[in-house]
């Protein structure tokens, strides 16, 4: 999978873009699940893990991950949580400026990483209550798999939505 490398803005746009209804713990089993799908498509050896706040609520390894991926998981993760965007975003600010992240964060790199990988979990009215990560690919396509499945896992929250107001919205009109 050969996936290029998106600008601040378009990162920043699919952060707006993405941010979600709600989240519930079905709604991480069913994120989680969805990217272990596109993941397994692909032959993909990732690691994905999911949290609201603190909480662990999704976790998967797949076949070629390792340990290591769960390192990198909690290092992309810390970035989300102390910035709140993407892992992606914040390491391609500092490369926009010429540095690393590594350079001039002044944060230990065993602790942090701000490589592709790590997006907040956004929800409407509440801000960032949560992490979505991938590890196992080079970080732009860990980074786009997390997105399109944000995108697929938004998409089916919109059409559930919308059909859920619609059937209500004719229950309602018959009874008048």
């Amino acid at each position: 999978m050969t996936t290029v490398s998106p600008t601040i803005a378009e990162l920043i746009a699919q952060e707006r873009r993405l941010a979600l209804p709600h989240f519930s713990y079905d709604d991480a089993f069913a994120l989680g699940s969805l990217l272990v799908r596109l993941a397994r498509e692909r032959h993909a050896p990732v690691a994905i893990d999911i949290r609201r706040g603190a909480q662990q609520v999704f976790h998967a390894a797949l076949p070629g991950s390792s340990a290591d991926n769960d390192a990198w998981i909690d290092r992309k993760r810390r970035v989300v949580e102390r910035y709140g965007e993407s892992s992606y975003l914040v390491g391609t600010r500092f490369r926009a400026k010429g540095t690393t992240f590594e350079e001039s964060s002044r944060l230990d790199p065993d602790v942090y990483a701000a490589h592709g990988g790590s997006f907040p979990i956004a929800v409407e009215g509440a801000g960032v209550i949560g992490t979505v990560t991938v590890s196992g690919l080079p970080q732009v396509e860990d980074h786009a798999l997390v997105v399109e499945a944000l995108e697929q896992f938004a998409a089916g929250m919109t059409t559930a939505t919308t059909t859920a107001t619609t059937t209500a919205t004719r229950g309602t009109d018959a009874g008048a």
